[in-house]
């Protein structure tokens, strides 16, 4: 029996463990643009990505969030 999205999302912790981002350009001057994040399952078995956008180049790098400044 297939899961709903509904049921899939209620394994997913509320804060994200990566932020996803399409990152453009090497050398000194790359371009890092958010484009989703990414949860980890309960069950520690599995990931969630959910993309915003889809980029059409560059790559996509996973990097766990940043302590906000305060």
């Amino acid at each position: 029996m297939a899961q709903t999205k509904n049921q899939q999302f209620q394994n997913i912790e509320k804060a994200p463990a990566f932020i996803a981002w399409n990152v453009t350009g090497k050398g000194d001057k790359p371009f890092w643009q958010k484009i989703g994040a990414c949860w980890t399952h309960k069950d520690g078995k599995g990931l969630t990505l959910q993309l915003e956008i889809l980029p059409i180049n560059g790559r996509i790098v996973l990097r766990q969030p940043q302590e906000p400044l305060e």
